[in-house]
């Protein structure tokens, strides 16, 4: 009797065709392999939403044959969604490294949830179902991150991980050894996902170390000035650099903002950031030291709402900005971003600043492979076939097109979407014609937020708002012509207020009441429809209609 054969595919849930809220899931058989579960953050198109997230329906679906996540390194894009997956699934394990599940625990106990979490290493390999998975070190904008090579029943798939080739790292971390790549590549890969944020920017991607010595510059060129660095708490490795900088200077170090706190003490109980504890001051007694003689490394480098900058520059922090401050903003803008950063800088030179940032300075380096270092990649690992991954639609078409011109057969090369099964075959690639649940979940501080509320929101942000209250008497199923309309974020006229009216009538009209008793939601679905068409045509303008009817009884409203 011929052993049954189980399919290897690839269901995409996150992170293509988008930068942010990664989640891939690795199917042989009925057993699946996660690899990453992230977030991403809200845009003006999400009004009120702090965290956006995958649908998890599809691994819901399948709990029962989930083998175990595996992260590849601890920044939100790939761990912010943990917690909120854990609820739907409690009791899988997850493997990271040391940090990164440093950060995943903090963040289950602040929800009060346990994990089960496996601290691994480089070089390390762990048996998953029928899947093992070898961790390889990688560069990157923080400690920790991982390659993956997982072995499957039916060939090795390659996962790069957010990487850059850096041969003169800092802190921590170890040059890049180009020779684990090779030996991957000469066992020859079946599947490579590789990430492709950084495709459109040519050459190699420069080392952290030039980060350091331009802050060394800044630092001995303004010795009489209090210095603010905003960064990503993230990137232990600049953080050290900042602080070693500091205190060659003789100031004292605070940590401003919840989650530069947070990482940065794990850091150092960890012993990623080494320094003098005497130098390290609470921020509240930061201003009991000379400001000459302080630097704070703080949140908001990329105009967060509530971050520690943006509130500085609102006024409402607990430091308060004053003239002759120097500021150094060591991040670039991620896209959507732009605006919200620039608000702060311009919040921060009124407030008699000076502002540091990537277009007036060298003050950051990405943690992401440009073309040549992703070339290299596809060189060494020599995959049979390749699906870009952790981009936006040009830059997985882009990474494609380089991917082709290494040699890689067209045919070889897919360009997945968010709820994408691709089936790996011996000799081709095929995308499973099935529907699979997927999309983007909204998180706001209740809990969980429907696509429909967000609609309602963006409308109501817009459009503005119609209220219409009708009195209505269900014994004589008769509308009071004394109807109140009030609106909000929408001009009416007086003459308008009369069209409303008229067509909430036409609405209470429509509806067949002979025979039947007065309908409160047929009535307020035909007002809402009938007001909108009608406002639209006015207006322009397609306001949220929110009919509300209250019964109108003899002697009720005398």
């Amino acid at each position: 009797m011929s052993k049954k054969y189980n399919p290897l595919s690839v269901v995409f849930l996150g992170g293509v065709g988008e930068i942010g809220k990664n989640l891939t899931a690795i199917k042989y058989g009925e057993e699946i392999l996660i690899v990453d579960c992230g977030s991403t953050f809200p845009s003006l198109e999400t009004p009120g939403v702090d965290l956006i997230i995958p649908d998890f329906t599809y691994l819901k679906e399948h709990k029962d044959n989930i083998v175990g996540l595996v992260v590849t390194h601890g920044h939100e894009d790939h761990i912010g969604a943990i917690p909120y997956l854990l609820q739907e699934i409690p009791n899988i394990s997850i493997y990271g490294s040391n940090l990164a599940l440093a950060i995943v625990d903090h963040k289950l106990k602040e929800k009060k949830q346990t994990a089960k979490l496996n601290v691994v290493e480089a070089g390390d390999k762990i048996k998953l179902g029928s899947f093992e998975v070898e961790f390889l070190q990688v560069a990157h904008s923080i400690i920790g991150a991982f390659a993956l090579a997982i072995n499957t029943p039916h060939g090795l798939i390659f996962h790069t991980g957010d990487f850059k080739i850096d041969y003169t790292p800092i802190g921590n971390s170890k040059p890049v050894d180009i020779s684990t790549f090779a030996r991957v590549g000469n066992r020859g890969v079946t599947l490579m996902l590789g990430e492709s944020t950084n495709v459109e920017k040519p050459g190699t991607t420069i080392s952290e170390k030039h980060v350091g010595k331009t802050m060394d510059k800044i630092f001995m060129a303004n010795q009489d000035k209090r210095i603010i660095i905003a960064t990503f708490a993230s990137n232990v490795n600049r953080i050290q650099q900042i602080i070693k900088i500091a205190e060659k200077s003789g100031r004292k170090v605070a940590f401003s903002g919840r989650s530069m706190i947070n990482i940065c003490e794990m850091a150092l109980d960890m012993g990623l950031i080494n320094m003098d504890r005497k130098n390290l001051v609470e921020i509240e007694h930061i201003k009991d030291y000379p400001k000459e003689q302080t630097c704070i490394i703080s949140t908001g480098s990329q105009g967060e709402p509530m971050s520690a900058l943006t509130r500085m520059g609102l006024g409402i922090d607990k430091v308060v900005v004053e003239e002759g401050d120097l500021i150094v903003i060591s991040s670039s803008a991620i896209p959507g971003n732009e605006k919200a950063i620039y608000t702060v800088i311009n919040n921060l030179y009124k407030r008699g600043a000076k502002v540091m940032y990537g277009s007036l300075e060298e003050l950051h380096v990405s943690g992401h492979a440009c073309r040549e270092e992703l070339k290299m990649m596809l060189s060494l690992i020599r995959p049979k076939f390749f699906i870009p991954v952790h981009g936006e639609y040009r830059h997985l078409k882009q990474h494609a097109k380089l991917a082709q011109d290494l040699g890689i057969p067209e045919d070889h090369i897919a360009i997945a979407k968010i709820g994408d099964e691709i089936e790996i075959k011996s000799k081709k690639m095929q995308l499973i014609d099935e529907a699979i649940p997927s999309g983007a979940l909204f998180v706001d501080g209740h809990g969980k937020v429907s696509h429909e509320i967000i609609k309602e929101r963006r409308q109501l942000s817009s459009e503005g708002v119609i209220v219409v209250v009708c009195k209505v008497n269900r014994v004589t199923k008769t509308l009071s012509d004394d109807i109140l309309i009030k609106t909000k974020g929408i001009d009416v006229t007086d003459e308008m207020i009369d069209e409303i009216k008229i067509y909430a009538m036409k609405a209470f009209s429509s509806l067949e009441l002979q025979d039947n008793a007065f309908d409160e939601d047929k009535f307020t679905q035909a007002c809402s429809k009938k007001i909108m068409k009608r406002m639209e045509k006015l207006t322009t303008q397609k306001p949220v209609i929110i009919p509300i009817v209250m019964d109108d009884e003899k002697g009720l409203y005398e």
